[in-house]
């Protein structure tokens, strides 16, 4: 009867890296998956969806740095997740004085080196279900799957899932996430 539930559990990541990928292939948040040719900011740059995102990074002071070699691994939140988060929130944040703290929330969703999908989900598996990675921020993000999907847990206990995954491009990865995590 136990070893019913790692073949369970192997089935069920199999499922969420197909849906995953499968999700990639037909997404329409950010601009085609062949070869890329622009790096992360330019990739959301030329993303509707992330007009929010891209604003924050401007404000942040960290186009620079997300257009550097990297690579780097962007959970990149929608615009839809900005205007989710507490009246006001977003516009505060982006007050110079405040850039501090808007850098330490945009750092939390990035993760040095190149996380693809498929790699997330191996650490996934050999973490028995959970796989703990460290931001560029400091703090920690624990990745797991539920329902077919990867989510992503924040310090807060605040959960978001990838709803896009494997956007490649010249400087590392981006995957798109339903909610802003919380550091």
């Amino acid at each position: 009867m136990t070893s019913a539930k790692p073949h369970s559990r192997r089935q069920s990541l199999k499922a969420a890296l197909f849906a995953i990928v499968a999700a990639g292939l037909t997404a329409s948040a950010l601009p085609a998956l062949a070869a890329p040719s622009a790096n992360i900011v330019g990739t959301a740059a030329g993303s509707a969806d992330h007009t929010t995102l891209v604003a924050a990074v401007k404000a942040g002071g960290l186009v620079d740095t997300l257009s550097s070699t990297g690579p780097f691994t962007v959970f990149a939140p929608t615009n839809a997740a900005f205007a989710a988060l507490p009246a006001g929130t977003v516009d505060t944040l982006l007050k110079p004085e405040n850039k501090a703290q808007l850098q330490s929330v945009l750092t939390y969703h990035v993760v040095s080196g190149k996380l693809m999908a498929k790699d997330v989900l191996a650490a996934i598996t050999a973490g028995g279900g959970k796989a703990v990675v460290t931001t560029v921020q400091g703090g920690k993000l624990t990745a797991s799957v539920m329902g077919g999907k990867v989510m992503l847990t924040d310090a807060k206990g605040r959960v978001s899932h990838v709803s896009t995954a494997d956007l490649d491009t010249t400087n590392g990865v981006i995957h798109v996430v339903d909610n802003v995590l919380l550091p």
